[in-house]
């Protein structure tokens, strides 16, 4: 590029802007106050603003469709990188708000292609936790390693307790519920549990979301609070209890008969196995199930 051609600095645009020639039709005098900057500045200003994007936060829109897409995250599920696809997709509007420049973008995205898989229930919190630590990376206010050092953790973590909570406690309690609704012809019930249910969760989800957002890794200080492998223990002796009741219901000439007796029987049981951490949860188990056993054994003779 010759000379002449080069591109000139806001320094030189400066300098001209406070020549005579410049300042002759201006609305500036050269003999006022300074009141309005020198063009040139305004000038490279606007050029330097379009020539370097900022690093933003998503708007309401983009966070919207982070948390719809939240919902595929296992869907492409594969053997490499497990539900990585899903949570990349899922992240992309966050992160095309957060990283305008192409090459930051194209690296916050690797970012989310390595290996990442949990509970679906979590995966609302953990895309919300994930892009409220890339808008602090496009910000320079955390260091990309940072997401790589706890994402897997984190994940991983999330995943057990998911897994112990929503599949192996609630999702049984409402399976039996549904069941010893059905058993007593309570159709319409199962309908309203169910309505119920999925509101509740997709609630749930939600409200992870834009926790785990707003608050980043600190949300999770609360999930601690709040205690849910304990709860899943809980719930899993209502299980029991719930399973006792539906053999009660469906044993042959038993269908409808069971008598409070027997309800009172099986409550207390439950309700001392939630208060006796002490006892293995096995145990707690079988004599629920021995205690249903014996009062369908009894009322059907």
């Amino acid at each position: 590029m010759s000379p002449s051609h080069a591109p000139r600095h806001a320094t030189d645009l400066a300098d001209d802007a406070q020549s005579p020639s410049a300042l002759s039709g201006s609305s500036c005098r050269a003999d006022a106050e300074p009141l309005c900057p020198p063009h040139g500045i305004a000038v490279a200003g606007i050029l330097d603003e379009r020539r370097e994007p900022h690093a933003g936060e998503p708007d309401l829109r983009a966070l919207r469709r982070c948390f719809f897409r939240s919902y595929l995250v296992a869907a492409a599920f594969n053997t490499q990188g497990l539900q990585n696809i899903g949570l990349a997709y899922a992240m992309e509007p966050g992160l095309r708000a957060a990283h305008p420049d192409p090459e930051a973008f194209q690296a916050a995205m690797a970012r989310h292609l390595t290996v990442y898989n949990s509970h679906p229930m979590w995966a609302p919190l953990l895309v919300g936790i994930f892009l409220s630590l890339e808008v602090k990376i496009a910000k320079g206010l955390a260091p990309p390693a940072m997401l790589d050092d706890i994402k897997t953790t984190t994940a991983y973590t999330l995943s057990a307790v998911g897994d112990s909570f929503f599949g192996g406690s609630l999702l049984g309690l409402w399976g039996l519920a549904a069941a010893c609704l059905a058993a007593t012809g309570h159709s319409l019930g199962v309908g309203l549990l169910a309505l119920c249910m999925l509101v509740g969760l997709n609630i749930f989800k939600a409200a992870t979301f834009l926790a785990g957002y707003r608050e980043g890794f600190q949300v999770l200080k609360r999930l601690k609070r709040w205690d849910l492998i304990n709860w899943g223990r809980r719930i899993k002796v209502v299980n029991a209890v719930m399973l006792t009741f539906l053999w009660m219901l469906t044993a042959p000439k038993a269908v409808g008969a069971m008598g409070i007796s027997d309800l009172i029987i099986v409550s207390g049981l439950g309700v001392w196995a939630m208060t006796e951490p002490r006892f293995p949860r096995e145990m707690v188990f079988a004599a629920l199930v021995a205690a249903g056993l014996c009062l369908t054994a009894f009322r059907v003779s």
